[in-house]
């Protein structure tokens, strides 16, 4: 009995673990609130991109229509990305976070990118107390030797976003504040941008180099230098783009639009020059880069200056394959092609259930609470199984004995002794209430017959026979009735003790409310829902423990009334017998004291 107990028991504990719960929801961590999936799409729906990509950074862009700004940090400090694995942060950083206009832009550094996939991570947010999670270096690979986002007000020294520190020793002459991705570096024909020479933009003759950038040209007279570094210039000639490496000239076909953004990129592998426009290739010859070395000038040099602006310009110490090209130039561009927010966040219940979400913000007086409830419908359960199958045991016993019964005739005799009778049915007997009650009335009138031989009974006699197989009805009544006040226990009280943890629970969230003074839907849900657990667990002692009762008073009262009734006929029974001096019963030993 206790055995089964314990069993039903820890069954039940273990549903109720938190740390299941999050196991089997796949969230990240639970003290973030929302998540939504971010598909980087380069299958033929989204950006169709073929081929390799590998370490990629991804632009994610948010607005009020795929965000809900009010769920998060006033400046994003809280948001986290995941991979699709559902385990492993990925680096990333905010560009912008403008929670007040609806807009943000993040990037993102998603690994291991193939053409013609789906591949889905996760954006977290939704806590309160989380620090900044941003990582601007870590985004970035290694080959990346600088990276510029003009995120610096005019005047102010653009900044290497890498770790490689190439920072400039300007800042552009003004900015934009809303660029291609929120604020871009912005040229009238006059100060350019100049980085200092260091080692990390030394690239040996015939090493591998690439140059992106986003332009916007606003005119398209001329040659305009975009950026140079050595013997490499890379600019526009009359909104043609170029690339200049000593005297070999790379050049489009094409003029880009005025006014327009379009990605112009450059790649060197030590074979080949090639010149990117948007996500094409507009132009290739064979050859090598020279030593490049020097300062790094962006937006303009001398005699060719540069009016437009410039965002997202990166350079890389890796020739980058034709595939990433592409899928820059649809994640930066406006098509929106390549990354897709759902539209509505999920919550942690939604990956497992709202069970678990709900149970993992129980605080501790509902969780005992729900532990006393559970512990009740344990106990009831257990009470359940036990009783059943002792009842089981006792209405098989009841049926082999009637049989048994009918055969005699009346010729009434112990069963005990009889030698027909085999082990497993005397095993069957030994359970049945009925040949319990039997036995004491023919141990009874055994005792009469040894003291007085074939009398009929006297009335007292006959009394006293019955008070003693109605004493053995009672004890089997007993029986039947043990441990069922365990069910009735859990029935009324359950409930009662689920809606106490549930009152204390509400007025907890409230109070912390109170004193948190945030009014947020948000933070009052979770600890609503969470007290409100407390009575589930009630009900849930309660309700199985009401039809196990019902069910298992049904065959308590049955075999009682057969008790009843079979105690009226025997008595009756063993009276006629004796007074018509039938064949008497086998005698049985001398009873022994109770």
């Amino acid at each position: 009995m206790v055995r089964l107990i314990l069993t039903w028991l820890i069954a039940l504990c273990a549903l109720a673990t938190p740390a299941l719960a999050q196991e089997s929801s796949g969230w990240w961590n639970e003290e973030w609130s929302f998540r939504r999936s971010v598909t980087v799409d380069t299958s033929p729906s989204g950006s169709n991109v073929a081929g390799t990509v590998g370490r990629s950074v991804v632009l994610v862009r948010l607005h009020s229509g795929n965000f809900t700004f009010t769920d998060s940090l006033e400046n994003g400090a809280d948001l986290r990305v995941v991979d699709s694995d559902g385990k492993t942060p990925l680096p990333f950083h905010i560009e912008r976070f403008d929670a007040q206009n609806g807009l943000a832009a993040i990037w993102v550094s998603v690994p291991n990118v193939n053409g013609g996939e789906k591949r889905q991570i996760w954006l977290y947010y939704g806590n309160r107390s989380a620090p900044a999670g941003s990582d601007v270096q870590g985004t970035f690979d290694p080959d990346t030797i600088a990276a510029y986002h003009f995120g610096e007000n005019a005047g102010q020294p653009v900044r290497d976003l890498t770790a490689n520190a190439n920072n400039g020793s300007n800042g552009a002459p003004s900015v934009n504040e809303n660029g291609i991705v929120a604020r871009s570096a912005r040229f009238e024909g006059s100060g350019e941008i100049v980085i200092p020479a260091s080692a990390s933009l030394t690239i040996p003759a015939g090493g591998p180099f690439s140059f992106l950038a986003q332009v916007k040209q606003d005119r398209q007279d001329g040659e305009q230098v975009i950026a140079s570094l050595g013997a490499l210039v890379i600019g526009i000639s009359n909104g043609v783009p170029y690339a200049l490496v000593g005297d070999q000239r790379v050049q489009a076909s094409e003029r880009i639009g005025a006014g327009e953004w379009a990605l112009v990129g450059f790649v060197a592998d030590g074979q080949n020059l090639r010149l990117y426009v948007n996500r094409v290739e507009a132009a290739s010859q064979p050859g090598a880069l020279p030593a490049l070395g020097g300062p790094l000038t962006l937006g303009g040099a001398p005699g060719r200056p540069y009016f437009g602006e410039l965002d997202v310009v990166r350079l890389a110490k890796t020739a980058r394959p034709a595939a990433m090209i592409a899928l820059v130039a649809d994640s930066e561009g406006p098509a929106g092609k390549l990354v897709k927010v759902a539209d509505t966040a999920e919550h942690p219940s939604e990956g497992g259930g709202n069970f678990f979400y709900v149970l993992s913000k129980v605080e501790t007086i509902d969780q005992f609470v729900i532990g006393l409830c559970l512990v009740l419908l344990a106990l009831s359960m257990g009470v359940t199984v036990w009783k059943a199958r002792y009842i089981g045991a006792a209405q098989k016993g009841d049926r082999a004995f009637s049989r048994r019964y009918v055969a005699m005739h009346e010729q009434l005799a112990s069963l005990k002794d009889n030698k027909d009778i085999g082990a497993a049915e005397q095993a069957v007997l030994a359970k049945s209430p009925l040949a319990r009650i039997f036995e004491m009335g023919i141990d009874e009138l055994g005792v009469r017959r040894a003291e007085r031989g074939l009398v009929p009974l006297s009335g007292a006699s006959v009394e006293a026979m019955r008070s003693a197989v109605d004493a053995v009805v009672v004890r089997e009544n007993q029986k039947l009735d043990k441990w069922m006040v365990i069910l009735s226990i859990a029935i009324s009280g359950g409930p009662f003790i689920g809606l106490f943890g549930t009152v204390i629970g509400v007025m907890n969230t409230f109070a912390g409310v109170a004193r948190a003074g945030d009014v947020n839907v948000n933070a009052i849900a979770p600890g609503i829902a969470a007290a409100l657990m407390a009575t589930v667990a009630g009900l849930l002692a309660a309700i199985p423990s009401l039809f196990a009762n019902n069910w298992l008073a049904s065959g308590i009262q049955t075999l009682s009334d057969d008790m009843r009734v079979f105690a009226d006929r025997l008595i009756t029974r063993l009276a006629e017998m004796q007074e018509s001096q039938a064949t008497p019963p086998v005698s049985p030993a001398p009873r022994k004291a109770a």
